[in-house]
């Protein structure tokens, strides 16, 4: 079975186009939206779907991180797709991603990158961020976007519960992969990857953090992934 995560927060505005791009595919087994104190009609626009896939439960109001691994520890499928509020996925996602996911532990596929009316900023975010595998690439310049990726529910046993202290899920996730499974990167744009200023996840914006800060991350990251390796699990 397939779980959809998403995390929500305010994204009345675009919560039901995403749902009604996920919903498209019969392959679909649930999709968890977990709302993390959203004061607009979030949930009212989620609970409108009348789709008995779309389950809506009360996220643990800490931020996105936690909120993803709140949804993490209660996803039910073997596999397990990330989505944001704000997307809209192509009709041929999911099957096309599940198809490299019989090959692969973890996949992740191009996206088209637009605005908040879908107009196209570029055509391929792969092009523009330079993403692709490998354990070193991506510990000095995470290329995971989190939106993008769906990976087999099995990883989760070496990425929860997250470190403490983690920037952001995504670049935890897909160094999990890299040390624990196989990754495939799909150089194909299969959704709509929105942003509009008005984002929860900056995770494909250049960090504007101080470098001290930039290079604690990943010394934290390199240090959290070695104990997971010496960790019998």
């Amino acid at each position: 079975m397939i779980t959809v995560c998403i995390p929500t927060f305010n994204g009345e505005e675009y919560i039901g186009a995403q749902l009604e791009s996920i919903l498209v595919s019969p392959l679909i087994g649930e999709i968890i939206v977990s709302d993390d104190g959203s004061e607009d009609q979030t949930i009212d626009v989620v609970k409108s779907f009348n789709d008995e896939r779309v389950k809506v439960v009360e996220g643990p109001r800490q931020g996105l991180i936690k909120n993803y691994e709140y949804l993490f520890s209660i996803a039910a499928g073997d596999y397990i797709f990330l989505a944001d509020q704000d997307d809209v996925w192509l009709p041929e996602k999911v099957e096309v991603m599940l198809e490299h996911l019989q090959d692969a532990d973890m996949v992740v596929c191009d996206c088209k990158v637009v605005d908040g009316q879908l107009n196209l900023l570029y055509p391929s975010f792969f092009a523009l961020h330079h993403s692709g595998p490998g354990l070193v690439r991506n510990l000095l310049r995470n290329s995971y976007l989190g939106c993008c990726m769906a990976f087999r529910k099995q990883l989760l046993a070496y990425a929860l519960p997250f470190p403490r202290a983690l920037p952001i899920h995504d670049w935890w996730l897909g160094l999990i992969a890299e040390v624990f499974g196989k990754v495939t990167f799909i150089d194909r744009q299969l959704m709509l990857y929105r942003r509009h200023g008005g984002n929860v996840s900056a995770t494909s914006e250049r960090s504007q953090a101080p470098l001290v800060t930039r290079l604690r991350w990943r010394a934290g990251l390199a240090v959290a992934l070695a104990g997971r390796r010496l960790d019998p699990r």
